[in-house]
């Protein structure tokens, strides 16, 4: 009887021990458990891509008006015009046309007041020398080239652009790229502006050179 309850008794502390050591086992797996959620949470989370105005490579500083332009390609694909994030010139809006695309926006305000194409191969200059005269003081021009914008450009029209800041109005001639934004009356030449000539051993289009894209930012009042 003392051997049987001997072993008995030896039977009974094995099992507490292994009761014990499988609480803390699984007490252990629980904790590990429960800080798996924590040790998640450090995880970087999603970087969100600022989306800027026009798509611009960088957002514009407060009380500047984002704007990008894109010339026409070749004949085949018309320019485009944005400006604080509005669509005013587009094949897809289908208001762009062969020559000149224009449009006309208040330097205070941000707000289109006309856009308009004019015809410089086989149109004829005096609806473009009129509508350049009409501008007001502190209106935003944009400009951007389609097939060809220097055909039927006379001296007083290469002034006009001139006088609202381009650099490149007196050279520019047939099916030239060109993007500009300026205004009347600037005391210093429009930072805005890009020029690529037609030059067969450069274009990247047969009989025409590349397609131009400028962006930026203008400061509400006029330079």
């Amino acid at each position: 009887m003392r051997v049987s309850g001997l072993f008995r008794l030896v039977a009974l502390i094995f099992a507490l021990v292994t009761t014990w050591v499988f609480i803390r086992s699984y007490n252990g797996f629980n904790m590990k458990t429960i800080r798996l959620p924590r040790w998640m949470g450090s995880v970087p989370r999603e970087t969100r891509v600022e989306k800027t105005k026009c798509g611009l490579s960088k957002p514009c500083p407060e009380n500047f008006f984002s704007f990008k332009l894109s010339s026409g390609a070749a004949n085949v694909v018309g320019p485009s015009m944005c400006f604080e994030n509005h669509l005013i010139m587009s094949p897809v809006k289908n208001n762009v046309g062969r020559g000149l695309n224009i449009a006309l926006v208040n330097g205070s305000t941000g707000t289109v007041q006309r856009e308009s194409s004019f015809d410089m191969y086989s149109g004829e200059p005096t609806a473009l020398v009129k509508f350049l005269k009409e501008i007001q003081e502190g209106v935003l021009v944009l400009v951007a080239s389609y097939d060809d914008p220097g055909t039927k450009m006379n001296d007083e029209i290469r002034n006009l652009f001139s006088n609202l800041g381009s650099s490149y109005a007196k050279q520019l001639g047939f099916r030239d790229s060109w993007v500009f934004l300026g205004a009347k009356d600037l005391k210093s030449k429009s930072p805005f502006e890009q020029f690529l000539k037609n030059d067969p051993n450069t274009n990247k289009y047969e009989g025409w050179p590349e397609l131009l894209e400028l962006e930026g930012c203008v400061p509400r009042k006029v330079f």
